[in-house]
């Protein structure tokens, strides 16, 4: 049996947690009311392993292939078809082995008498909290159907977000990747044969030809021990960020990248509306919906922010005010958040908000590369000022030289 962490409260309505072992979340659930403890979030307790190398032979499930995946289980539902034959029949058909093992799984397990949620929550690794938990209010309120069409929406809109950064992004990674293998090609080819040149005129060198050879000599003498310490600084710091507090700290400095940063916060706080908001209109309590959020939206900063929220309005407050102290929104999505939470309509505004914040990070992505490359440019352009300071004034002394013999 797995072990599961719960959070609820006793019959004083004092908040308690702990662990639990149990076969699924409602087992646990179940002894947690027999005790006399409501039940506020259970989640199953999964161990992190400090640094966890790439399976490198196993098929990863793309993001794509489940949003096929939700389509046709939307599509099959509307048709009547019986959960367990859809997902016999989807196993078969799928090209992505990983995927197919773990439908096949589902299946097995749905046999057992074990509902298609629990089923899925057994594959963490390919359904997420969020996608297990709205699955399981489309089997409790009868419409599956409709909690794999919001999925399949949500997860579209995840995916074009991410196709959008990627495609912004991709020009200046280019150039810093070209830039740095040209560096490095001077550095063991080019440098070391004037340097050879300019040892012969016994010239004497400006700071910037010093430089560059220094570094050259450097690269070609100890070029292991740049390879080593590439590949020690690359695991360390992997390392470091699967931490608790290395991902808490890398998670809040990517918000502070120049120009990157508020695009990056911005995509996650419409990640954070959009899912929240369906997760409302599907019928998940407030309080299990912010958990749930805070999970998915991708950044531990942003998540305890949203945490912050949750344990807010377990105090009494209202969605507004725990809103207004995260200091995550801007005075507007405020105002719409007060109007929803006044007319009741939060999950509807939300979409707003959500839809707010994708319209300003297209915009943003948009320019996003008009605004780098003017710091390309100037990058570019000094690292030729420094090649062209170490290397042609030499060359421009010593025919100054000749020519004067």
């Amino acid at each position: 049996m797995a072990q599961f962490q719960y959070r609820g409260r006793d019959r004083g309505g004092e908040l308690v947690t702990g662990t639990l072992e149990g076969v699924s979340v409602d087992a646990v659930a179940s002894q947690l009311q027999g005790r006399g403890v409501t039940p506020i979030a259970v989640v199953e307790a999964v161990e992190k392993k400090a640094l966890q190398l790439p399976k490198l032979f196993k098929q990863k499930v793309a993001l794509e292939e489940l949003i096929m995946f939700s389509r046709q289980m939307y599509s099959l539902n509307r048709a009547g078809v019986a959960i367990n034959q859809s997902i016999k029949g989807m196993a078969a058909s799928v090209n992505n082995e990983t995927l197919a093992q773990v439908l096949t799984d589902v299946g097995n397990t749905l046999n057992t008498g074990v509902t298609l949620s629990n089923a899925l929550r057994r594959h963490g690794e390919v359904f997420d909290d969020l996608y297990v938990n709205i699955v399981q209010v489309g089997e409790n309120t009868g419409r599956l159907d409709l909690a794999f069409q919001q999925l399949a929406q949500y997860l579209a809109l995840e995916k074009d977000t991410r196709r959008r950064i990627k495609t912004a992004v991709r020009y200046p990674v280019f150039v810093l990747i070209a830039i740095s293998i040209a560096i490095v090609v001077l550095n063991l080819f080019v440098i070391p044969v004037f340097a050879d040149m300019f040892a012969k005129f016994g010239a004497d060198l400006p700071w910037a030809t010093k430089v560059l050879i220094g570094t050259s000599w450097f690269f070609v003498n100890y070029w292991h021990l740049l390879l080593v310490g590439l590949v020690l600084a690359t695991f360390g710091v992997r390392y470091y960020l699967q931490t608790d507090d290395g991902e808490r700290r890398w998670d809040r400095q990517k918000l502070r990248i120049p120009l990157i940063g508020s695009i990056l916060e911005r995509s996650m706080l419409a990640r954070f509306s959009r899912c929240f908001a369906m997760m409302l209109g599907s019928g998940v309590p407030l309080i299990q919906a912010l958990d749930l959020t805070a999970k998915a939206v991708g950044n531990r900063y942003i998540g305890e922010k949203i945490s912050g929220m949750r344990d807010g309005i377990q105090r009494g407050e209202s969605l507004l005010r725990t809103s207004s102290q995260s200091a995550m929104f801007t005075p507007l999505v405020l105002q719409m958040l007060q109007v929803g939470e006044e007319t009741g309509q939060v999950d509807e505004l939300l979409s707003e908000v959500a839809l707010y914040y994708e319209e300003e990070v297209d915009y943003d992505l948009k320019n996003l590369s008009s605004m780098i490359e003017p710091i390309l440019i100037v990058c570019i352009a000094g690292i030729v000022m420094i090649l062209a300071l170490g290397i042609f004034l030499p060359m421009w002394d010593m025919m100054s030289v000749m020519q004067g013999k």
